[in-house]
């Protein structure tokens, strides 16, 4: 049922492993070498062609420094901890109170409001764009960060509840019947009993809306116009020039607005990967 490991497998697969995992390595990160590479480059050397050869010089300081200078991109990156984080918080929050609900009470719609949950992951998110967008525009949440927390919330909740009610599933039940028996509330049970337990899902989920929210380009360009509002993934465009693309300051500033999760996923990196062992393993 389950694939042989590597390490007992034939001689000539074991080889082929060793070989073809530093490739698809290297493949997988050319795009991300490319990026860092052009954020340095100076701007004539794009202006000359050279895009993928080695740079005739060091402009990494005059790059990141123009992308501060001539771009509100610290105020994009204001929008997007603004957007990102009341996301996080809400989207974890009640999907910690529904998967407690679906993971622990037994009820006749307990399956099928769970299929709903996660049926919305299915739904491809780019046929909502038209109706979404009016439906902002009719009740002013339209360029506001506000409709883009709520509608993220909206859209996350789906898998946040499937991750949630999965590590619930994976909990010593034991503990609530025990709780149960000394008269401890239901609310005191999750406050007290599950979500101390529910630590390590907790971070793996975080980082993971935080990564998706953040990087979010398609609902930061359909649900805001103007600067007040924009994240800073649909603000990179304002680097590029009216004729010209500046793909130097546009690459910098990629690196700029790739920082803050990356620096979340090392910082919670422990208790990411022991979520996602204990949480994505049991249904």
């Amino acid at each position: 049922m389950f694939p042989t490991p590597v390490q007992k497998a034939r001689p000539w697969v074991r080889v082929g492993y060793q070989v073809g995992l530093p490739v698809a390595l290297a493949v997988w990160l050319l795009p991300l070498i490319g990026v860092a590479v052009t954020s340095v480059r100076p701007a004539g050397d794009l202006a000359a062609g050279n895009y993928f050869g080695i740079p005739s010089g060091f402009a990494g300081v005059e790059n990141y420094t123009a992308v501060f200078r001539d771009s509100p991109i610290g105020w994009y990156i204001l929008n997007s901890f603004k957007v990102t984080i009341p996301t996080v918080v809400g989207a974890v929050a009640l999907s910690c109170l529904t998967g407690f609900a679906l993971a622990v009470y037994k009820f006749r719609a307990n399956l099928l409001i769970f299929f709903l949950f996660v049926a919305g992951n299915f739904i491809p998110f780019q046929i909502l764009m038209v109706p979404v967008r009016d439906m902002t525009l009719k009740i002013g949440l339209y360029d506001t960060t506000l409709g883009l927390v709520l509608f993220h919330v909206a859209f996350q909740i789906g898998f946040c509840t499937l991750f949630m009610r999965n590590f619930i599933k994976g909990l010593p039940f034991a503990l609530i019947e025990s709780a149960r028996v000394e008269g401890v509330s239901e609310w005191k049970i999750f406050r007290h009993v599950v979500l101390p337990l529910m630590r390590p899902a907790i971070a793996a989920l975080a980082v993971l809306i935080f990564t998706f929210v953040w990087n979010d380009y398609f609902w930061a360009t359909v649900l805001v116009q103007s600067q007040n509002a924009m994240p800073v993934t649909a603000g990179l465009y304002s680097l590029n020039g009216q004729w010209v693309a500046a793909w130097h300051l546009v690459s910098a500033g990629a690196i700029v607005a790739a920082l803050p999760p990356v620096i979340m996923f090392f910082l919670m990196q422990r208790h990411f990967i022991a979520g996602l062992t204990l949480g994505a393993t049991k249904g």
